[in-house]
């Protein structure tokens, strides 16, 4: 993931170059679900780390760093490789992205999600002994069934928010003119990594709505009526992360050449 006001583009037509955009978004949602939520599924639904949780908290927190990592390399120089609705939000919020381009990477995000999921209940389905009901599909939740300590929901929506907050924090000061480009995919995947760590355990961890959306579809019952946590709560953490990045990293836009950039580039004028 670089920084979104320093893509470097080629020089392609306004309309195809958009186009590109979601399709990475798209695309990259897909592969981060069906991979990450895939090794949770095995884990957690099929049981394959056995009796030890730690385990398979441990095996679902790397597969979401690592492929978010790759991705970012991969799908960065494209898209930004947002792939998650709230870091797109934090993006808007911190004025690097304007609302209307957000609008066709959210649709593009749960478009992603969605199909990821369905490729892998496809695969999944085939195996003997699986069941929605049984086995799962990597769904969020909270209470007794949906969270492995079994908190309620105003500790899931007070763990999604503050998680998504040092996320989505990571990404944009990571992203920014005062981090290193070369390292930011680097520091994005452990952040996310490190914030699964604490956050299977108490809601199955989200950070994302578009990575809770097509589970919790296929899963329906509880994990669909609970689905509206992990989507408000991400999007306000991404939200609150971007006003302290304003806050800590004041930055004003200038102009440069359509060559190195879609747009303004960010330039901090206060030490943070």
């Amino acid at each position: 993931m670089v920084p979104y006001e320093l893509r470097a583009v080629q020089p392609l037509g306004g309309v195809g170059l958009e186009h590109r955009k979601l399709v990475a978004e798209a695309l990259g949602t897909a592969l981060l679900v069906f991979v990450a939520v895939g090794v949770a599924t095995l884990s957690f639904g099929f049981k394959l780390t056995g009796s030890s949780p730690s385990a398979g908290i441990a095996a679902t927190a790397l597969a979401f760093g690592f492929v978010l990592l790759a991705l970012a390399y991969t799908l960065g120089p494209i898209s930004g490789c947002h792939v998650n609705p709230a870091v797109t939000l934090g993006f808007v919020v911190s004025g690097r992205m304007s609302l209307g381009e957000a609008v066709g990477y959210w649709g593009a995000q749960f478009a992603g999600g969605i199909a990821g999921t369905l490729v892998l209940w496809g695969i999944f389905s085939g195996a003997p002994g699986y069941s929605r009901s049984g086995v799962g599909l990597g769904a969020d939740g909270w209470g007794p069934k949906g969270s492995m300590i079994g908190i309620g929901a105003g500790g899931a929506f007070v763990t999604e928010v503050v998680l998504t907050f040092i996320f989505v924090l990571v990404v944009l000061v990571a992203t920014s003119r005062v981090g290193s480009p070369g390292f930011a995919g680097l520091a994005i995947g452990l952040a996310l990594s490190v914030v699964h760590l604490i956050g299977i355990p108490l809601t199955g961890t989200s950070v994302n709505p578009a990575r809770s959306l097509g589970p919790a579809l296929i899963v329906g019952d509880k994990a669909l009526s609970q689905l509206w946590l992990f989507i408000v709560a991400p999007l306000a953490g991404g939200a609150l992360a971007a006003l302290l990045y304003r806050y800590l990293i004041p930055t004003e836009p200038v102009a440069t050449t359509t060559a190195v950039a879609e747009g303004d580039v960010e330039r901090t004028i206060a030490t943070p």
